[in-house]
């Protein structure tokens, strides 16, 4: 039960923290996040009929986390992946039948950039205002973010963490995963964990 809490992907422990009770960073502890760039890496991956959604659960579960930063003012991009592409953009992978579920859920419209982290993905975050949210491109569209190899990953980590000023952690399905947009990039930027990623640890902490 306690190897998710000390998982290396997770952010670090504070040593002493109003929340030690969860011994991990929460929200709370990213301070004022009005007009900040809040990375937030999300488990989108559901399934599909063609570009239809046959179950919205993930994204019905990462509601909590990102209406929490919406209403705090952050600028919210949003990563994940759908499905196992191969390290490049493949359509039937794409996040857009995401981005319109989400913006449904949210009440807002929620932007798709065209891209991870190249021309379009820079564009769609320098074009946020506060309390807007956009979505990242399916971040497995880039072989780096699976790569074997530490460096790849942290270029990936890198060029992520341009897009944003903190990072946090609410895609439970992933949290263990050595990826770049999970683990790396909670090494370059002020790290916490989300709503969802907090209630599911509590959760395995009672059972």
């Amino acid at each position: 039960r306690t190897s998710l809490v000390a998982a290396p992907c997770m952010p670090d422990p504070l040593p002493s923290s109003t929340n030690q009770e969860h011994l991990v960073k929460t929200i709370a502890d990213l301070g004022d996040l009005r007009g900040k760039r809040v990375l937030v890496r999300s488990d989108f991956n559901v399934p599909l009929d063609g570009t239809t959604i046959t179950d919205d659960g993930r994204i019905r579960a990462a509601l909590p986390t990102l209406k929490r930063l919406v209403d705090a003012g952050a600028k919210v991009v949003v990563t994940a992946h759908l499905g196992r592409p191969k390290g490049a953009p493949e359509d039937k992978y794409s996040l857009a039948p995401v981005a319109a579920r989400l913006g449904e859920l949210l009440g807002a419209k929620v932007t798709l950039a065209a891209d991870t982290v190249g021309e379009g993905a820079k564009a769609a975050v320098a074009a946020l205002g506060e309390g807007e949210v956009v979505l990242l491109e399916n971040i497995r569209f880039d072989a780096r973010e699976t790569s074997k190899v530490d460096e790849e990953r942290q270029s990936l980590a890198a060029d992520l963490a341009e897009l944003a000023d903190a990072y946090v952690s609410d895609g439970f399905g992933v949290v263990h995963r050595k990826q770049a947009s999970v683990y790396d990039i909670a090494k370059v930027l002020p790290a916490a964990v989300g709503e969802l990623v907090l209630k599911e640890v509590d959760s395995l902490k009672k059972a």
